[in-house]
């Protein structure tokens, strides 16, 4: 059977989970970065959330969140992984498995 045809709009490929501790310098530099890397490498087949653990901290239990900034791949599985501020673009792409856009 065929699929049903989907619009560019839905189809999130990628969903990031980032999880900080307030606005802090790390905490703002993480987000910065991940936003720029999702533009350049993913267009529009992501979604990002941002979960503050000051606001919700029961929600780190869930992600097993040792250590903050956290980035959580949840989609596609396998779940990985990366804690820092993401500064370095190649350890993030390659953490996360993702193949940059072609241009």
């Amino acid at each position: 059977m065929a699929k049903a045809s989907r619009t560019k709009k839905e189809e999130v490929k990628y969903e990031l989970r980032l999880y900080i501790a307030g606005n802090t310098p790390k905490s703002v530099a993480a987000l910065n970065n991940l936003k720029k890397y999702c533009e350049e490498h993913l267009k529009d087949q992501y979604k990002i959330e941002v979960i503050d653990l000051l606001v919700h901290p029961q929600l780190a239990e869930g992600d097993q969140i040792l250590a903050i900034p956290t980035l959580v791949r949840k989609v596609p599985v396998p779940i990985r992984k990366i804690i820092g501020d993401l500064s370095n673009e190649e350890k993030v792409l390659v953490g996360l498995n993702i193949r940059p856009v072609k241009q």
